[in-house]
């Protein structure tokens, strides 16, 4: 092989993504730097945790509230709220990205089974992954072949093109769940505080979980590079209707059953 053809192959490459692990990752941040991790490592989770949070204990808190309870219940059904949904959320986190992980692993370790007993296939359908992409058909060959003779690299190609993904950054169980239990209970607790803070108003904790859905909202669109007023007031609504629909519950349930429920 010429030190034109290296070089070409080399190129075809780094820009089909084959490039090693250190080297993909510094030719990605030259070209781009701006980007942001999307790989779901702990932003969604915690921004599921935050909104979630919030509005799962404004609506709590509206619906004990609407009934007619007194502030001391209203509390301590606020932390548990808080405390049930905190680690509710990290539970489910945890077990989903696990089960996740280890769905990859089987089929990584199947992929990995078809790579060392049937090999020929497997570089022709790398072969067919290249063409597909625009590579002509002697090169897309030609880098295939120089590919399989890296079992891992081969390997990671694979698992990309048939499962989406790359099994060498796949998300923590670890960071997601601790990310949903911290958010959560930050978002749980807004709501809570002017009754935490002596002030027994329903009111003062809707305007107050209002005013963070509104900024919440808002800053997950700018992240997401959508406009501010999109997300906050969308947000906002969401929360308005779920705390609306527990307030009316909890109106009913105090004058079906007198406003000393507890």
């Amino acid at each position: 092989m010429t030190l034109g053809q290296g070089s070409t192959v080399d190129l075809v490459r780094r820009r089909l993504g084959l490039a090693g692990q250190r080297d993909s990752a510094r030719h990605r941040n030259e070209a781009h730097g701006h980007h942001r991790d999307v790989s779901g490592g702990w932003l969604r989770p915690a921004v599921f945790g935050a909104m979630d949070g919030l509005v799962t204990n404004v609506s709590l808190i509206a619906g004990v509230g609407g009934a007619g309870v007194h502030s001391q219940a209203i509390i301590v059904t606020g932390l548990a709220g808080l405390a049930a949904g905190a680690f509710s959320m990290a539970t489910g986190e945890y077990v989903s990205v696990s089960s996740q992980n280890e769905l990859i692993a089987a089929e990584v370790t199947k992929e990995k089974h078809e790579l060392e007993h049937h090999p020929e296939a497997e570089r022709r359908e790398l072969a067919a992954v290249f063409r597909r992409q625009g590579v002509d058909a002697d090169l897309a060959d030609q880098v295939a072949r120089q590919v399989s003779t890296r079992p891992e690299e081969a390997l990671r190609l694979h698992v990309r093109e048939e499962l989406g993904v790359d099994h060498h950054e796949l998300p923590s169980p670890y960071v997601a769940a601790g990310a949903s239990l911290v958010t959560f209970a930050i978002g749980a607790l807004i709501p809570l505080l002017p009754y935490l803070l002596g002030f027994s108003s329903l009111l003062a904790a809707l305007v107050l979980a209002g005013v963070a859905a509104f900024v919440g909202g808002g800053l997950v669109s700018r992240i997401t590079n959508r406009p501010f007023w999109f997300g906050a007031l969308r947000q906002l609504l969401l929360a308005a209707v779920a705390a609306g629909l527990t307030y009316s519950i909890g109106l009913g349930a105090g004058a079906a059953f007198g406003t000393k429920i507890v």
